[in-house]
This record gives structure tokens, sequence and C-alpha cells, in this order.
């Protein structure tokens, strides 16, 4: 489903280690916009079964109001992977997160899995691009036809490019923005990933502001106090939504008058500035309506 057509705020999507049951109850009253319920790298083997199942319960258990659901499973090439998402289709949260996507032949064979276990359509992947594999087929991932966003896996993805993660994310950003191209040519989703020092609020906020600067949606996050600050950066502002309103009463006037060119606060406007206001404002309308 395009995001642009479905306006559902997702600028926080906190992960939550599903091995956890005092996490899990926890989230039920943080101000994230969307949980991701973990069952890979933040649960240890022996407790991967058990994860599982307090996720599934989570997921279906209706008690967590505004907030989105996923769970993250493990991937197919894994003992727990099939299992994983098996359960996960049954429990119908709002998408499986999966991880190290390399191509779209993966994700056919998710959702294969998915409909053996009858989950309803309304069950969509989230793909988590981590790899130079990835990377590459990016687009493929994008555009497969269950899909609705893709997850950036920055951890991963510095480690299999041998690349160091410096406070302006030099050498990540081209792979960054290659990611996020094929996520707007899909019209799906696109998600910036973690920050890692939890107790760095100036760094956490600088990389917040890139990736909305670059034009990710939302951010996935490891901490609740990380979720705050982050909505405030994947938010419309104040004088922004004046701003983007202004645009579109002088453009709906100037239409009507019969011209061609418009000018607000000296600044020319074009159908596509209008375009970008209108969604600031739907994505505005629906934060507000949660």
């Amino acid at each position: 489903m395009s995001a642009a057509a479905n306006p559902r705020p997702r600028r926080s999507v906190l992960y939550m280690p599903a091995a956890n049951a005092r996490a899990l109850e926890k989230a039920k009253a943080i101000d994230a916009d969307a949980l991701i319920f973990d069952l890979e790298d933040a649960v240890a083997p022996d407790a991967k079964e058990a994860a599982r199942e307090g996720a599934c319960a989570a997921a279906s258990s209706g008690e967590y109001g505004h907030r989105e659901l996923t769970i993250r499973c493990n991937g197919l090439d894994t003992p727990w992977g099939r299992d994983d998402i098996k359960s996960a289709g049954a429990a119908a949260p709002s998408a499986i997160v999966i991880p190290k996507v390399s191509s779209a032949a993966q994700l056919l064979a998710v959702s294969d899995v998915l409909d053996s276990a009858d989950a309803p359509d309304s069950v969509r992947i989230w793909a988590m691009i981590e790899t130079p594999a990835g990377i590459a087929h990016a687009r493929e991932i994008a555009a497969f036809e269950r899909t609705d966003a893709v997850v950036m896996g920055t951890n991963d993805m510095a480690k299999e490019l041998r690349a160091t993660i410096t406070p302006d994310r030099a050498a990540l950003v081209p792979h960054l923005a290659t990611c996020l191209v094929a996520a707007r040519e899909a019209g799906v989703t696109a998600l910036d990933g973690v920050y890692n020092d939890i107790s760095n609020a100036d760094g956490f906020a600088a990389v917040c502001e890139q990736g909305a600067h670059l034009g990710f949606d939302g951010k996935t996050l490891i901490h609740p106090s990380q979720v705050g600050p982050c909505n405030d950066a994947f938010s419309p502002g104040l004088d922004e939504l004046d701003f983007h309103r202004q645009v579109i009463e002088a453009f709906e006037a100037a239409t009507a008058d019969g011209r061609g060119v418009v000018t607000v606060d000296g600044k020319m406007v074009e159908n596509l500035h209008v375009d970008e206001a209108r969604r600031a404002i739907a994505l505005a309308d629906a934060i507000a309506q949660r």
C-alpha cells in the first residue's frame, strides 16, 4: 500500500524483546507509533519458542491502543524461521519484519509460508535491508507485492560493508539513499536504522534530523527514551504547517483566478509544493487523530 495513500504515522518504531514479558507490558504505555516484537537478535536461542508465544499473544491481544504492531521473525535460513513466520501470520499483526532480505525471491518464500498458515492478506512484510545483496536488490524488494515498508538495518549494513558509522554517517548515506529511492518508487514506507548510543541525546537528535531531511518516514529505535525526540523530528512543525496551509490557499485562489504563478512569503509555489503541503497536513491530521 502506498505510504502516500496511507498517512498512518510511522515516525517512531520501537524494538521490544519478545522474551521479556515486562518489556511487552511496558510497551502498552510507550508513545511509539509502532512496535516491533523482536524474536531475532534480542532473543537467545533457548528463549526463542517462549518469545514467539509472547509476541503472538501480544500482537493479538488488542491491548496496545493506537500502536501499530509487528513481529520480527528469524529468517527462513534459521531453525526457528518457518515456525516464527507461521505463528506470527496466524496472530495477524500489521506486518512481519524479515531480517537480511537479499531478494524478492526470499520474500516470495516468506509469503508462501504466510499463505500456508492462512494468514490474512492484511499481514504485510517489512523488509530489512542490511547487506550488500539487499542494497543491490532494493528496487525489487520494495516493489514486492506484500512489502509495506523497507527498514534500514544500519548496524549489519556497516559490518557487511566494512564501513565505520561516524556521527554524520557519511559512509552509509549513499546506501540509505539508494534504498529510500526504491521505497519511494514503490510507494512504501522507508524507515531509518537505529542509533546505538542511548546516552547521547544530541547525537540522536542529529541523526533523526538527518533521516528526516533525507526523506525517511521515521526511524527504528532501541530504547523508550528515544521515542519522544524521534516523534518530534519526524512531525511537521506548527510553523511548517501554517506555511503549508498558506501555500494551498494561495494556489487554490490563483487557480480560480486563472493565474499560473503564485508566491508565498516571496517563494514561488508550484503543484509539487501543493502536493507536499497536502501530504504534511494529512500526516499532522493522522497524528492528531491517534
